[in-house]
């Protein structure tokens, strides 16, 4: 970083997001006896903060070795999965993204979940801002499920993973933030349309791939969790039916049942529908 009158923006004088001591970060590290941090340099700050650190490192056979590593430091950030169990859909986000479209992909319209960065608040917090502001959604209960590094050869982000319920068509507003150039169109699809996009290609960001195989395997479309939730229901309807004196009507949603007990993941539902 070229120092401006002497001074060094984000080290000794505040850059333009008013930090300084940014060099700072990492030298404090004493968590792996086997890593010695000798010095932090502050390489870009115009954003997002580029340092290249020069550290010692133990290798397994016992000797040191001198190296460094340039890391990207973006803050941490929170992404959520919107789902509706009962319809088998999932509220996801399409906006242009210039990193994938300066590497390959065809327009750069990524098709994800709500996401950003934590920007001071909770995970939790930030989860539920990014949803309403992406998709117009306030949302309830929301589970955590879990944290992950996405890619740890360069960038410092850790990612908090959450899913949460929606309710379809109550959903107000979205499209992002326009001040911070935003224009976000709202994406539902049929959970197995979903997965089936991740297979052909049209889904390919990392974290979306994640959650809906999270969803799939141990979350709310998992096989066990379906059934359950369609065995419930189906209890509920003859119950409803017992107790109005309709045996005959419960006679046959007992016959329906068991035609439509396929063990299937999702409801088949046709198409995309698109608003924002």
């Amino acid at each position: 970083m070229t120092p401006i009158d002497g001074y060094r923006p984000g080290v000794d004088t505040p850059d333009r997001r008013g930090r300084t001591g940014l060099d700072r970060h990492g030298r404090g590290l004493t968590g792996n006896p086997r890593v010695r941090v000798r010095d932090v340099e502050v390489l870009s700050c115009d954003w997002y903060v580029l340092r290249r650190t020069t550290f010692d490192f133990q290798h397994s056979d016992g000797h040191w070795s001198r190296q460094q590593r340039e890391t990207y430091d973006r803050g941490d950030g929170a992404t959520v999965l919107l789902y509706e169990p009962d319809r088998g859909t999932v509220l996801l986000t399409r906006q242009f993204r210039f990193p994938a479209y300066v590497n390959g992909h065809p327009d750069g319209m990524l098709i994800e979940t709500a996401a950003g960065l934590l920007d001071g608040d909770q995970p939790g917090e930030a989860v539920r801002r990014e949803a309403a502001e992406e998709t117009g959604h306030v949302i309830g209960d929301i589970r955590r499920v879990f944290e992950v590094y996405m890619s740890p050869g360069s960038v410092t982000e850790r990612l908090h993973f959450f899913a949460a319920p929606y309710r379809s068509g109550a959903g107000s507003g979205g499209g992002g933030v326009a001040a911070e150039g935003e224009d976000i169109a709202v994406v539902e699809l049929p959970f197995g349309e979903a997965l089936a996009m991740v297979r052909d290609g049209r889904i390919a960001d990392a974290k979306t791939i994640m959650l809906l195989q999270w969803a799939a395997l141990d979350g709310p479309f998992a096989p066990d969790a379906w059934a359950r939730r369609t065995h419930d229901a189906y209890v509920a309807k003859v119950n409803a039916a017992v107790a109005a004196g309709q045996e005959d009507l419960a006679a046959e949603l007992a016959d329906s049942h068991r035609r439509e007990s396929s063990g299937r993941l999702a409801p088949s539902r046709p198409g995309p529908r698109q608003s924002g």
